[in-house]
């Protein structure tokens, strides 16, 4: 044997995995298709939200927040509808998940240097309904060093792992084929690719310098899921979503190509809810790219005007920072804007500089720098906007400024190469939408909504601008965002046990192989069931790589 056990990839899950497997003394071979700058894979480049329940910081905050509110809410938003076959382990998964965010995660998280920020946010506000999709409270803490702090530790005992002999780090190793052997994984085969010292997250070559095989006891696949390949997004585009984008930007490195999933399902490892998946639809083309395509996507806050590509305002629950999916499908189900593959923000100077804010470590640097005094002068004390957005609204391609609405409109057109945006029509919407702000009540949504989110101090102090009419001139000038549907989450894939064991085609676990992380739809096939609540794709990661490496663990004891 090669090792005692084998983890294919090298992101979040998969160092979590050869943690648990290091730390009791197992031998790990870490295989992964890209170089050494790329240790920590997709989650490095993440805002670093994770979704944790009834928390301290929640509660100095005021909020009331309980075990039975998150699985309602997890459940009004997954919609596990395929209990009997597909769903039968994701919603366990679901409720495992949900008591360790209610239970272990903080410690747990904490144990391993982790911290968090004092604020909390709330992200997907939901459909509106009690028992429908979304967060009933803020959920969403973000750890100091973004994304990059919660990789830092596990890459670090990765690197002391190899140090001391336990671990060894198989880089450009890209894997072709799982060895299974009168029903036991045995290892791996594949192609050694040519060294390419390409900087992180840049896409790099996939030349061939040879072939290798790895053998072990058991075997961890850890690759992530498929946004970064648009053809297989678009062949797994589920009809309820209706048509696919014809361009779309994308969210994560190129190195998420999804390839593990049919080289598993060749192997008779069980694929399910391949048609689950989780794009955004505020996105950005990145004005300094790092892998092709990249999008940014837009952390908004809850006042900007969303209309579609006509000009016409969305219908709930279709609100900014509400409801992902749901706005995703009115866009590409809507007869008569389906074929645009764009929609629009339009806002004032003063909501840009309160409520932007960018997913992303690299669109973070005061958070991920973990300098807190940057964060307080910044984003609670500063004027004007945090200066990523500030570099978006310069030299970004999808921002237009004007004093008046008709030449904003007129510049949102231009942007399009279309007359789609009739000014009149856009101005009787927003003065609408301004006679609701004299009185502090409304029959307006979303300016309910504004309110309402005013009323938590964690978003009143740091997120939501003050109410004001867009088209008030001491608020101006104006702005308008194109935004573009951007790539990001798997939600189903390899199915797995509560142990992380990777089913066969017949329902029953394989001996000695496991999957973690993204590839197995975040545990289970499809913990998140149709939407996720936010926060809960590192947190997936980092439970079911747990999980899968003690599990392991076990096996080869």
């Amino acid at each position: 044997m090669d090792a005692d056990v084998i983890v294919v990839g090298a992101g979040l899950a998969g160092l979590v995995a050869a943690h648990e497997l290091t730390s009791r003394g197992r031998r790990v071979a870490l295989v992964d298709q890209e170089n050494a700058a790329n240790l920590g894979g997709q989650a490095f480049w993440s805002f670093g939200g994770l979704f944790l329940v009834d928390t301290p910081e929640q509660r100095r905050l005021g909020i009331k927040d309980s075990l039975g509110l998150a699985w309602n809410d997890w459940q009004g938003s997954a919609a596990f509808d395929r209990l009997e076959d597909e769903d039968s382990w994701a919603v366990r998964w679901a409720r495992a998940y949900v008591e360790f965010a209610a239970g272990e995660k903080r410690s747990w998280l904490q144990g391993h240097g982790i911290e968090l920020l004092p604020t909390v946010g709330w992200a997907e506000r939901g459909d509106l309904r009690a028992d429908g999709h979304g967060n009933s409270v803020p959920r969403f803490h973000i750890a100091w060093g973004t994304g990059t702090g919660v990789v830092e530790p596990f890459v670090r005992y990765a690197r002391q792992a190899a140090r001391d002999g336990l671990l060894t780090f198989h880089h450009r190793h890209q894997v072709d084929e799982l060895v299974i052997e009168d029903g036991t994984a045995r290892g791996v085969r594949g192609t050694v690719l040519v060294p390419d010292d390409s900087p992180r997250g840049v896409a790099s070559s996939r030349d061939r310098a040879g072939d290798f095989e790895l053998t072990a006891q058991a075997v961890i696949v850890t690759t992530g899921g498929i946004g970064a390949d648009h053809d297989i997004v678009r062949r797994h585009w589920p009809e309820r979503l209706g048509t696919a984008p014809a361009e779309m930007v994308t969210g994560v490195p190129a190195y998420v190509d999804g390839r593990m999933l049919d080289i598993g399902a060749e192997a008779g490892i069980r694929l399910v809810n391949r048609d689950r998946m989780w794009h955004y639809t505020e996105g950005l083309q990145n004005w300094d790219p790092v892998w092709p395509g990249h999008g940014i996507r837009i952390l908004p806050g809850p006042s900007s005007i969303w209309l579609d590509a006509r000009g016409r305002r969305l219908p709930d629950p279709c609100l900014p920072g509400y409801d992902t999916l749901n706005t995703l499908k009115y866009l590409r189900t809507t007869e008569d804007i389906a074929g645009y593959d764009h929609s629009w923000f339009v806002l004032t100077r003063k909501i840009i500089e309160k409520e932007f804010a960018l997913s992303g470590s690299e669109q973070n640097p005061d958070i991920t720098a973990r300098d807190r005094k940057a964060v307080l002068r910044d984003r609670l004390l500063g004027k004007g906007a945090p200066a990523p957005v500030q570099a978006f609204l310069d030299k970004g391609a999808d921002f237009v400024t004007a004093d008046g609405l008709e030449e904003l409109v007129e510049k949102m057109n231009a942007l399009t190469g279309e007359p789609l945006l009739d000014a009149a029509g856009v101005r009787r919407q927003i003065e609408a939408r301004d006679l609701q702000m004299a009185n502090p009540y409304s029959k307006d949504s979303q300016v309910q909504g504004i309110r309402t989110a005013r009323r938590y101090i964690g978003d009143r102090l740091g997120r939501v601008a003050a109410p004001h009419r867009i088209l008030d001139p001491a608020a101006g000038p104006l702005i308008g965002v194109r935004l573009h549907v951007l790539t990001r989450k798997t939600l189903g894939g390899i199915q797995t046990d509560l142990d992380s064991r990777a089913l066969g085609t017949d329902g029953t676990p394989v001996e000695g192989l496991y999957a973690a992380g993204e590839v197995a739809g975040f545990g289970g096939g499809g913990v998140h069931g149709y939407n996720a609540l936010e926060g809960t794709f590192l947190g997936g990661c980092l439970f079911s790589g747990r999980a899968a490496g003690r599990a392991a663990a076990r096996q080869t004891a």
